[in-house]
């Protein structure tokens, strides 16, 4: 893999990474941090043909996408995510068994999820207070009590979400959407970094883009560049507005 840009300054451009660089370029600071991991089309499309992001993965941004789960904590997707992309629970393919916590406003738990196997993290359920009473309770049968965070009155609170997780000591959290989770953690402020993929494709089309939500003004500034094969991947980071 071929370093485009480094903001640290640690790595010269066009350094060839190996697994013990790239890990260090993607390193999270120390202390809570929230990063999205997705991957786009040239021309701007989160999916591909079958609507899905699994079909304009490549191996190069596989690569980075496993290692962003070796680096956190949690991994958050929203329960229409998990159906369409089917998640799994996150075991030794992930860098160890690693806890998925799924956003449903229904409280509903995506069935291929409800069956434990052995070697593979924890399900945690992120819904709010106003959720269906009947859900609910199937959800705290199925996956515990302690395994249903809610989070908000009447839909779910993304901010209270990372509070809860930072109390569970999961401070590294990683999202890998859908697009409407994004939206909604970005307008929340609830994002850090942003780690996206330029698959180079264009497939047209009416497809999704990385965020589904109302107009935002997020500013970012790049972290890091890196590319294989035609694959960039990059690190931006959300420029928070100044206090006053």
């Amino acid at each position: 893999m071929r370093l485009l840009l480094d903001a640290t300054g640690r790595h010269a451009p066009c350094e060839s990474l190996d697994d013990t660089a790239l890990a260090d370029l993607y390193a999270p600071p120390e202390g809570p941090w929230l990063r999205a991991n997705f991957v786009s089309t040239l021309d701007g499309a989160a999916t591909g043909a079958n609507g899905r992001s699994g079909s304009i993965n490549t191996e190069a941004d596989g690569v980075v996408f496993r290692l962003l789960r070796r680096l956190s904590d949690v991994v958050v997707v929203g329960a229409g995510t998990v159906r369409t992309e089917g998640y799994t629970r996150l075991g030794a393919d992930d860098g160890g068994p690693l806890p998925l916590a799924v956003v449903s406003n229904s409280a509903k738990v995506p069935e291929v999820l409800l069956s434990p196997a052995e070697g593979r993290g924890d399900v945690l359920l992120v819904t709010h207070g106003g959720a269906p009473g009947d859900a609910l309770a199937d959800a705290r049968a199925a996956l515990g009590a302690d395994n249903v965070l809610l989070c908000g009155d009447d839909a779910v609170d993304l901010l209270d979400l990372r509070h809860r997780l930072e109390e569970r000591g999961m401070p590294r959290v990683l999202t890998e959407g859908g697009p409407s989770l994004l939206g909604a953690m970005l307008a929340a402020g609830a994002v850090d970094e942003l780690d996206l993929t330029w698959a180079p494709a264009v497939v047209g089309g009416e497809h999704p883009r990385i965020a589904h939500a109302p107009d935002l003004d997020v500013a970012l500034s790049p972290l890091a560049l890196v590319e294989q094969d035609g694959t960039v991947m990059g690190r931006w980071q959300v420029r928070r507005p100044e206090a006053g």
